[in-house]
């Protein structure tokens, strides 16, 4: 049985060069979503960005973690030519979303806050 090939996504090209808005995270996560449950490999290739922030980063990739295991993530799903800062967001982005979909008690805590926060005007 032969391997399927990887689907590459240009992030460039799809969203600039410029990864800050939630929006344009969602964009990426409605194009890799049914690739990854359909266990496709993607590769985002992150070659010419110059500034990604979390909001893009939790939208684009932090929901993945909703529905997917870790290990399959993980298997599935190649970053490639990431700066090393937006490399360090990912792996907060990772950690955090893994912690927020798997803890059910984490999940409830920060959901609190935030509305706390929203209502207080902080946000």
């Amino acid at each position: 049985m032969s391997e399927l090939a990887i689907t590459q996504y240009k992030i460039i090209d799809l969203i600039g060069s410029y990864c800050m808005a939630r929006q344009d995270g969602q964009k990426i996560y409605d194009l890799i979503h049914p690739e990854l449950v359909a266990d496709h490999p993607v590769e985002l290739n992150f070659l010419g960005v110059k500034l990604i922030w979390p909001p893009f980063l939790n939208a684009a990739i932090g929901q993945l973690y909703k529905d997917l295991q870790p290990e399959k993530i993980n298997r599935l799903l190649k970053i490639s030519n990431i700066h090393s800062r937006g490399m360090q967001g990912l792996q907060i982005v990772r950690e955090n979303s893994y912690r927020y979909y798997s803890e059910p008690k984490y999940h409830e805590t920060v959901d609190t806050v935030m509305l706390k926060m929203y209502e207080d005007g902080q946000i």
